[in-house]
């Protein structure tokens, strides 16, 4: 499909206080979007906001509460007329064996990566057929191959795959187009937090080429603007993410495999795996829900 053009296009952006987020904001903006920034920390939505080229907005709102999402989609309307562009990009991570998992960390990432994502969806529907606009929901590697030690995050990233195909079938006669996007192991304080783990790190460099490299994080976010300016239905953050597609039956077996052997040499170091939330912004979910817990 050919490149609509952005200037002037209004884009959502959530999870926009860092990483993926917070560059994508800036190159929407940077190419004439107006950009409303959602997410949980409100000083460092606020920062961007402030660092954008041109009209811009944050919210403060937790994706996974449905009345604040809607009050969002509401007051977003209201300050720019319309939205044409939402990215479902919020996302928190845990690893660790299940079997020692924290039972509320890894219930967050399934609340935040896919209910979520799906109070997202809700709360902007209505806009982006109004726009007949694009919804891109940030996946993952993960939803297209399984790994031991993350069954939080594949779970919620294969979930957000299987949910955007099913949306993208109900609402493209009103003319919205929803796609996914794709990324690896990408240079951001997600990644950096998980990395802070030995046993993580060391099986992560484990894997084969290319999905053992960390990779930067401005090319990747290149390519999702080049996504988001074709509404393309796939998106992909990482070159060779697009040939994984064509394997992804034959993972799950090769996986199970030879994660069996890998968790055999790892065993005797998995006890001392961090099982909360990672990263910058797992600590910044972690300290809201307790900072709001009665």
């Amino acid at each position: 499909m050919s490149r609509v053009s952005l200037e002037g296009q209004v884009a959502v952006v959530t999870g926009a206080a860092r990483g993926v987020g917070e560059l994508l904001a800036r190159k929407l903006s940077a190419r004439g979007a107006k950009v409303a920034l959602v997410g949980l920390e409100a000083d460092a939505l606020k920062s961007v906001a402030e660092r954008l080229h041109g009209e811009s907005g944050h919210w403060y709102a937790d994706v996974t509460d449905h009345e604040a999402m809607a009050r969002v989609a509401q007051e977003v309307k209201e300050r720019f007329g319309k939205v044409d562009i939402v990215v479902a990009n919020a996302g928190v991570a845990s690893g660790g064996p299940f079997m020692d998992s924290d039972p509320a960390a890894w219930r967050r990432v399934i609340e935040v990566n896919l209910i979520g994502s799906a109070v997202t969806a809700r709360a902007f529907l209505p806009l982006l057929t109004e726009s007949r606009g694009y919804l891109l929901q940030i996946a993952s590697l993960a939803a297209i191959t399984p790994a031991p030690m993350m069954t939080a995050y594949c779970a919620s990233k294969s979930g957000v795959e299987a949910y955007a195909h099913s949306l993208r079938a109900e609402v493209g006669f009103k003319g919205v187009r929803v796609g996914v996007g794709y990324l690896s192991w990408t240079d951001t304080d997600m990644v950096r937090g998980a990395d802070q783990d030995e046993v993580m790190r060391e099986l992560r460099q484990r894997l084969p080429w290319p999905s053992n490299k960390t990779y930067p994080l401005g090319p990747a976010v290149d390519r999702i603007v080049a996504g988001i300016e074709r509404r393309s239905s796939h998106v992909y953050a990482q070159w060779w993410l697009r040939g994984m597609q064509g394997v992804r039956g034959y993972l799950p077996g090769l996986i199970g495999a030879v994660g069996q052997r890998e968790m055999r040499r790892f065993g005797p170091r998995l006890g001392g795996v961090r099982t909360g939330l990672v990263g910058a912004g797992g600590a910044a979910d972690e300290q809201e829900r307790t900072s709001t817990t009665p």
